[in-house]
């Protein structure tokens, strides 16, 4: 079983933010660099969010370029470590493909029952890393299910998990040309470096316009 290549999207200000103060986020880059996302959602095998991200935005996390791309739409795929999915999530009452949640060993059947009853695929895992579900175990379990592209689309928490698992092999980065500042939301969460030669290091594959926005392409310096 070979490894997913993953790819993480971000959707930011210039100065990396991704909402102000108060949590508004719609819409920070422009309908160019949403329908680029929509082509790269496309041409992935699934797509992860995390559950803040489910409850704040409510995404449907379709893929809606063109019917050729769309022929096999990505799965959907939520980390939701305690299954807080409402029953009443688009992504629940829009069939164009499976979702599955994974969340803690310890959520009871009585809990799993109503998502799965629309439909959801609930699957229980070991948190392996504190109170959160732990991203590897999550990736190894995508790439058992046959999962060889994966899209990453979350908030700065999920991000962070990804990029602290030295798995993310390329950064596909929207900037729009506004400036939120230091009290805006950042992108990715705190990552626990003490040094910087832990930090992960890319490169630069590719940095074109998009509409307004900047759309910039990173590689894993030891995949480049």
């Amino acid at each position: 079983m070979s490894a997913p290549i993953l790819t993480l999207k971000l959707a930011t200000s210039l100065d990396g933010r991704i909402a102000l103060a108060n949590g508004a986020s719609q819409w920070i880059t422009s309908p160019q660099s949403r329908e680029r996302v929509h082509e790269l959602r496309a041409k992935s095998d699934a797509i992860v969010t995390g559950i803040g991200s489910v409850l704040a935005d409510d995404p449907q996390m379709t893929a809606r370029p063109d019917e050729e791309l769309s022929e096999n739409p990505p799965v959907r795929v939520v980390l939701d470590t305690r299954l807080r999915l409402p029953e009443t999530a688009q992504m629940l009452s829009e069939p164009a493909s499976p979702v599955w949640v994974y969340c803690g060993m310890d959520i009871p059947p009585h809990v799993r029952a109503p998502l799965e009853t629309k439909g959801a695929e609930i699957i229980p895992i070991n948190r392996f890393d504190g109170p959160s579900i732990a991203f590897r175990s999550v990736v190894a379990s995508l790439a058992e299910r046959g999962m060889q592209s994966i899209l990453i689309e979350a908030g700065s928490r999920v991000a962070g998990a990804a990029l602290r698992s030295g798995l993310v092999d390329r950064i596909e980065w929207f900037r729009a040309p506004t400036i939120l500042g230091g009290d805006g939301r950042p992108c990715i969460d705190a990552m626990g470096f003490e040094r910087l030669d832990e930090t992960p290091i890319y490169k630069a594959e590719r940095v074109e316009p998009c509409g307004p926005d900047t759309h910039e392409t990173y590689i894993r310096a030891d995949k480049a």
